[in-house]
């Protein structure tokens, strides 16, 4: 027998239907509507509204063999096969995390293919998988942020058993997986939450209606998001979540759903006896966020910190349009490095009023910010998703790499970047509705004209040969240039297990620089890194034993000179 629950407090009558055979449902006082039955194991269904007769799959599908807008599929979690009794799991204050699309990862898109590359991860040093959004949306490719069922594992990757057999293998070789789940907003098309019950706000935010959170009878919808952000971690053996713009969740209420969500995943993580941990993409620059509970903050355990991948980027590529205007010295860069936020109280030009909270770096250790220089995001949202690799030089590729893997922040790469892929990450979407398909190649397209794009350039996000395009060669690895780059990525990451390095605090930090003559010092304990932004070589007035290098540099009376766009590990003590 299989129990049906659905809430849908506002329907008068509610229907199973299995097969296009329609079943009564018993409704309680809080809104349920259940029903017992006994159905086979490959049964399809889905719930009747009121007098409606389409039917809806539903809300807490587990799979959506058919689609987003089909009837739902039992999927029996109890008999899923995992071998990963003895992983015993980590934090990831401190770790390295490798950023990844299922579907573009491996020619085949799929969670089964991806387990054939793990091998690659573990020999680049990275301690955890972050898969970019794995639950179901409209059409078989997409970013994952248009999700509309939750709770469903996008068929095409492989569908929740899939999903399993990828964090057993990830497990299986040491790697924690981190799931990125969407919880502020619902993609345009299969969305029909609304039709069951009050999901959905009047308010706005930049991808539509705002999720009820803390309006009328929403105890129910918080309950959804916080049952699924938990259903990752302990369905499927996720080592934490990636909270996708946190900042879009508007809470009025006294316990933010972040705090919420903090405190159950806490419980969850003594009952499983593991670490699990959450990750917040935060665009308020406020500390609240991961500071402790006990300390009054939300508790989420670390953050994505946008102003350091800004300062990094601008400080080596040049570019200062967007979003980047406050940052490109080698000035701004140190203070990022030193404080964490840039902006913390500070003037935004590109906001155009004053942005951030200093963060209070005695409470807060410097592993609860994420540093990297490439996403999903600051890829894929650039308007022909060219990658840095496809503007810069391998030099300035490899400066960018140590200044966030030198840090003491936690750090972050995105599929490819350790060999430099020249393939690009565009914005691709299969929007099956095809006014959602216009709407969304002439948005993106208008968004970027604003910005000075020739919208010409733009790829269409429908067109298949975008997705193709975004998809990694990984027969770059074999070419000689890559694999130096790739060489250096594991070189560095072997550098973070130095003890000189495993010191988390911003206060023990020594940042030095020349603005004029353009490098930077980064001290750590007993090492130093020494970075030439500049294309002319520089002489640094420095001293030690050499431990990595990018270029030739030459040690001459106290002092190192380092060509353009190169650097020097040092033991200095």
């Amino acid at each position: 027998m299989t129990d049906f629950a659905v809430w849908a407090p506002a329907s008068a009558v509610v229907g199973l239907d299995v097969d296009g055979v329609a079943h009564q449902m018993t409704r309680t006082d809080d809104g349920w509507w259940r029903t017992t039955l006994e159905v086979a194991r490959d049964a399809r269904y889905g719930y009747l509204i009121d007098d409606d007769p389409q039917v809806l799959p539903d809300p807490r599908s587990a799979r959506q063999p058919d689609g987003v807008h089909a009837r739902s599929a039992l999927w029996d979690e109890t008999g899923a096969t995992w071998t990963d009794d003895d992983w015993a799991g980590r934090s990831v204050e401190g770790a390295v995390i490798y950023e990844l699309h299922i579907g573009t990862f491996t020619p085949a898109g799929t969670f089964d293919s991806a387990i054939e590359k793990l091998d690659h991860l573990v020999d680049l040093g990275v301690d955890f998988v972050e898969l970019m959004p794995v639950n179901a949306f409209s059409g078989t490719h997409g970013w994952g942020y248009d999700g509309v069922l939750w709770y469903a594992v996008h068929e095409p990757y492989g569908g929740p058993d899939g999903l399993v057999r990828f964090v057993d293998a990830c497990h299986g070789r040491g790697l924690g997986v981190l799931i990125d789940a969407v919880f502020n907003h619902l993609g345009p098309s299969g969305n029909y939450l609304p039709r069951f019950g009050p999901y959905l706000t009047e308010a706005r935010n930049p991808w539509g209606n705002a999720v009820n959170i803390d309006g009328a009878d929403s105890d129910e919808v918080r309950r959804y998001i916080i049952d699924c952000a938990l259903r990752w971690m302990r369905v499927f053996h996720a080592d934490g979540l990636r909270l996708d713009a946190v900042h879009a969740l508007v809470d009025t209420t006294a316990i933010h759903i972040l705090e919420e969500l903090a405190a159950e995943t806490d419980v969850l993580a003594a009952q499983l006896r593991r670490p699990l941990s959450l990750i917040a993409e935060s665009d308020r620059n406020d500390p609240r966020t991961i500071t402790p509970r006990e300390a009054g903050g939300y508790g989420i355990t670390a953050q994505w910190d946008d102003d350091i991948h800004h300062a990094i980027h601008t400080a080596v590529s040049g570019e200062r349009q967007g979003y980047y205007a406050d940052f490109g010295s080698i000035a701004t860069l140190a203070t990022t490095l030193r404080e964490g936020f840039f902006h913390a109280g500070t003037y935004s030009s590109f906001r155009r009023r004053r942005h951030g909270r200093p963060l209070p770096t005695a409470l807060i250790p410097a592993t609860r910010l994420l540093a990297y220089t490439c996403t999903h995001d600051q890829v894929g949202n650039r308007a022909l998703g060219d990658r840095p690799s496809q503007n810069l030089t391998a030099g300035q590729l490899a400066v960018k790499a140590a200044l966030a893997l030198f840090s003491p922040y936690t750090a972050m790469l995105f599929m490819g970047e350790e060999w430099g892929a020249r393939t690009p990450f565009q914005f691709f979407t299969s929007h099956e509705d095809p006014q959602v398909a216009r709407a969304t190649a002439e948005g993106r397209k208008a968004e970027f004209a604003e910005h000075g794009w020739d919208a010409d350039e733009i790829p269409d996000p429908q067109d298949p040969a975008t997705f193709q395009r975004s998809k990694l060669d990984w027969n770059e690895i074999h070419d000689q240039g890559h694999r130096r780059l790739l060489d250096f990525y594991q070189a560095l990451i072997r550098l973070r297990g130095a003890a000189d390095l495993a010191d988390p605090w911003l206060s023990h930090l020594g940042v030095d620089y020349d603005e004029d003559n353009r490098w930077i010092t980064m001290r750590r304990g007993g090492l130093l890194l020494v970075c030439n932004l500049a294309e002319a070589a520089v002489t640094v007035p420095v001293h030690g034993e050499l431990m990595l290098a990018w270029g030739s540099p030459r040690f001459e009376d106290g002092a190192v000179q380092l060509p353009g766009h190169s650097l020097v590990v040092l033991q200095t003590a």
